[in-house]
């Protein structure tokens, strides 16, 4: 499958609460699972789909400093929530509530990394939209893709400290208020 640039065309995919998204991938990142829904969604063959880097679904409008933060996360042991835009082969996205956390082998390393992805909520993606609408403006004012990253994440961790949340508190404030029916 030759990397080519997909045009977002804005059309939005949605699939059942109930449904999950399952992949895998190697600890560089490349694709060694996919259930049938990331196919289905994704609208990727999985013979396409298999070792190639899970980047392969990425929107251009993801903030970077959101995926540097998670990848630092993960590759530090840890697992992380995280809402994220993806875009299909067809130019269409989706909305995704990404649990992502590394897989172990029995001596403790990490040998690859696993995530389950939940529909996400329209009310979350509200604020979570316009936060990276910011984040995203203020990687694009840097040429430099290392200097875009550094930017995003002093704005993220600057308008973190301005809530009083860290990351995951940001994100449950988000998904609470969703399963409670407050206001984000």
């Amino acid at each position: 499958m030759a990397r080519t640039a997909i045009a977002p065309t804005g059309v939005e995919k949605t699939f059942h609460p109930d449904q999950i998204i399952v992949s895998k991938t190697d600890r560089q990142g490349r694709l060694t699972y996919v259930n049938d829904l990331f196919v289905e969604i994704s609208g990727y063959p999985e013979a396409e789909l298999i070792g190639k880097p899970h980047n392969v679904i990425r929107h251009p409008d993801m903030p970077r400093s959101v995926f540097w933060l998670l990848w630092d996360r993960i590759a530090a042991g840890q697992e992380i929530f995280a809402y994220v835009v993806n875009l299909s082969a067809d130019g269409s996205h989706y909305w995704v509530l990404a649990h992502v956390t590394p897989t172990f082998d029995a001596t403790g390393s990490i040998v690859g990394y696993h995530s389950n992805r939940r529909t996400a909520d329209a009310t979350a993606l509200a604020a979570v939209t316009a936060l990276y609408q910011r984040l995203a403006t203020e990687e694009r004012r840097h040429a430099n893709a290392r200097e875009a990253v550094e930017a995003g994440c002093r704005l993220l961790e600057q308008e973190l400290a301005e809530a009083g949340a860290s990351y995951d508190e940001y994100v449950w404030s988000l998904n609470n208020a969703t399963v409670t029916g407050a206001a984000a």
